[in-house]
């Protein structure tokens, strides 16, 4: 049967693991739960009414089966996921501290999402994802494969683009994901000349790139060819950036953060969520602290439906 991945539709390139986070009753108590940054903004994409599928490739193992029944009951379209034979779905756990400032270990060198290009189907998958609307993807998509992987997510990229669709990045650079600075730098650089919406953490960048402020960032982005940028800037807010206007749109003030973790990444499905609807910049990057403000007052970076804010008034369009 042909995949059909409707034009309108929001694709998610990434991967989703499992999520371990240690409980505040002890350090020897953890809940399992499934996360990732591209997983992440699906979720939070489709829960605000925009339709989204997410692109990946799981195993045959119970996590994976897991994974997939969770992201069914989200109302995910999962018709671009992928099955590798052998590999499974990859683990990392959280510790966070007193601040809500959050640590990782990963065990994911060898996960299917891995392997994307080498199962079946990928072809077809590729070729239907190049008609969203919408592709999103991180420099932790693109640090998952090697230079031959990324050829090929250039590919989608520009296909996207030629069919008349956007392209969405966030860098979300992660030392550990690269051989060194110097590669994650000619990579992003790279995906920035395909970029529509750029969506980096000023953090991030400037420890990448040696960005001096937060305009300079913007700028740069823009350079690169950005139609607009969400610079965001932790509890500071974010730069809303566009060759005509800087504006920073402040954050929600929080006064108990309890976990970080996929803040920066409902901050972008709320934007994108508003910015496909008809949203202004401003707008997009309101709505998108009210979730990132619930999303750090919980552990975990996936809320649970229930405390989804009402007053993000997000219905698509």
């Amino acid at each position: 049967m042909e995949l059909v991945i409707h034009v309108k539709t929001l694709v998610c390139f990434g991967e989703c693991m499992v999520e371990l986070s240690n409980s505040a009753s002890g350090e020897r108590i953890w809940s399992q739960g499934y996360a990732g940054d591209s997983y992440n903004v699906a979720v939070y994409c489709r829960r605000l009414g925009l339709p989204t599928a997410f692109m990946t490739a799981i195993g045959p193992d119970e996590f994976s089966a897991g994974m997939l029944g969770e992201w069914r009951a989200e109302d995910i379209d999962t018709s671009l996921v992928l099955r590798h034979p052998d590999r499974v779905v990859g683990l990392y756990a959280i510790r966070v501290d007193d601040r809500g400032e959050r640590s990782f270990t990963y065990w994911r060198s060898k996960s299917a999402a891995r392997e994307f290009f080498a199962c079946a189907g990928a072809g077809n998958a590729l070729a239907q994802a190049a008609k969203a609307r919408l592709l999103y993807l991180s420099g932790i998509t693109l640090s998952l494969f090697d230079r031959d992987g990324r050829a090929r997510v250039m590919e989608l990229v520009r296909a996207v683009r030629h069919n008349g669709g956007q392209v969405a990045f966030d860098t979300n650079y992660r030392l550990v994901g690269w051989p060194d600075k110097a590669e994650a730098c000619d990579v992003f650089t790279a995906f920035g000349r395909e970029t529509d919406i750029a969506l980096p953490t000023f953090e991030d960048d400037q420890r990448l790139f040696g960005d001096s402020d937060p305009a300079g960032c913007a700028e740069r982005w823009l350079g690169l060819g950005a139609t607009e940028v969400a610079v965001k800037l932790g509890a500071a807010g974010a730069l809303i950036a566009t060759p005509s206007e800087h504006r920073v749109v402040p954050a929600l003030n929080v006064e108990i953060v309890k976990d970080t973790t996929g803040a920066g990444d409902a901050f972008n499905a709320a934007y994108l969520t508003h910015r496909c609807a008809g949203k202004t910049g401003i707008a997009a990057a309101e709505a998108g602290h009210v979730l990132a403000a619930s999303v750090v007052q919980n552990a975990g970076a996936i809320l649970p439906r229930a405390l989804m804010p009402l007053q993000c008034g997000l219905t698509h369009q």
